[in-house]
Parts: C-alpha cells; sequence; structure tokens
C-alpha cells in the first residue's frame, strides 16, 4: 500500500500539483480509511506516513491529515475508493473568478466534462466542506475545486483519481492561456497592393457590368 501512495505523492509533487506539505490522499476498504499523517510530504512519503481510521472519528484522527472530516463524508455519499487532494495553481485561481470549470479543451472534455466549484466560509476541513463537497461528486463528477484552496477528485484507485486532478489543472491552464491572449482571434491579414500594378478605381467586391447586350 505505501509503494502505490508514494507513487502516486511523487507524481503530483513533481507535476507541481502540491507544495512541499500540501495536498493529501486516502483510500477506503470496507470500513476502513488509509489516510496520509497531518503536514507529511507528498512527495516523500516514509514509512508510518499512511494513518489508518474508521468510518467514524477515533483516537487515531489526530493523526490524520486534517481534511480528513472531508474524505469521510465523500465515502459515505459516494461509491469511491480513493480520494486525492491537490492544489493545482491554476484550478485555484480560476475557482476564484469562475461558477464552474468547463474545460474548453478536447481531452478535458472527454475526461471529467466539467468541475463544480463550491464556497464556503472556512475551506480547510471544516464541517462546511464535509457537507456541501460531497453533493457534487454524484453521478459522472468525478472532481471539484473548493474556492481558492484546492481539488478534491474520487476514483477506484489513486491513480484514477490522480489522472483526474491532472486533467483538471492541464484545462485550466488551456483556459488561462486562452484568457490572457484576450481570447480572440488574431486579425485577417490585408491585402497587399502591388507596388507597379495601377490601382483600380472601382472598389472591391463590385463586379463590372457586362455590356455585351449593347453591342450590335
Amino acid at each position: 500500500m505505501l509503494d502505490e501512495f508514494k507513487r502516486i505523492g511523487c507524481f503530483l509533487f513533481q507535476e507541481g500539483l502540491v507544495d512541499s506539505h500540501g495536498g493529501n490522499m486516502s483510500t477506503r476498504q470496507e470500513d476502513k480509511i488509509y489516510i496520509t499523517r497531518r503536514d507529511t510530504m507528498l512527495g516523500d512519503l516514509r514509512e508510518g506516513d499512511i494513518i489508518e481510521v474508521g468510518l467514524e472519528p477515533g483516537e487515531s484522527d489526530k493523526q490524520a491529515s486534517r481534511e480528513l472530516p472531508t474524505h469521510r463524508a465523500i465515502y459515505r455519499a459516494t461509491g469511491a475508493k480513493a480520494i486525492v487532494h491537490a492544489h493545482p495553481t491554476r484550478a485555484i485561481a480560476v475557482s476564484i473568478t469562475d461558477n464552474k470549470i468547463i474545460p474548453q479543451d478536447a481531452e478535458g472534455l472527454h475526461v471529467f466534462r466539467s468541475a463544480a466549484i463550491v464556497r464556503v466560509h472556512n475551506p480547510i476541513g471544516s464541517d462546511e466542506v464535509g457537507r456541501l463537497l460531497p453533493t457534487f461528486l454524484q453521478g459522472s463528477s468525478v472532481v471539484a475545486v473548493v474556492k481558492g484552496h484546492g481539488s478534491f477528485a474520487i476514483g477506484q484507485d489513486l491513480e484514477e483519481a490522480y489522472k483526474y486532478t491532472s486533467c483538471l489543472e492541464q484545462s485550466c491552464k488551456v483556459l488561462v492561456a486562452i484568457r490572457s491572449s484576450g481570447g480572440a482571434r488574431p486579425p485577417a491579414p490585408r491585402e497587399r497592393i502591388q507596388p507597379d500594378r495601377p490601382r483600380s478605381a472601382i472598389p472591391p467586391g463590385i463586379g463590372v457590368m457586362d455590356r455585351s447586350r449593347y453591342r450590335r
């Protein structure tokens, strides 16, 4: 189990989806949850960095990630077997300005279609997030973003949840690129006039009248 946590944790850190001590991951096996320890480094997970807790609050909760209540709420409300919570920079930026993330690239539209943006007063590990977020991870919805905080993606394993996280950030890179360029097409090139050709007195687009019928 630790090997898979380490593998996905390294991918998240190398791709810049989490900072040194940010983000968390978990998997569920029946009534047990295995979640990363509080303030651990996902890019350098070690023995003892995965904490076993139950679906109900218990003594070992103090060692687990602050997002444990949110993970529990998601597992209770969905069929997810794994959760990845990350801090993707561009997805967070878009969450501050938009009401919903709708990808403009084909890959994003194919993989996750859209991502809800959840607005709460206290975004980190609060009961409010645990109450609201699972409602946006129902049906075909596999990833959502807590405004200004980060993404939560679900899957049947950690790799699937990571895939949705990575694809979300790539789609947001495209959105940011579109907006930074003004989102407009480049202007059509103007028609060049040859210097050695006399300019016609007839404006372009106006045809020449056919006078052949007057010739007898």
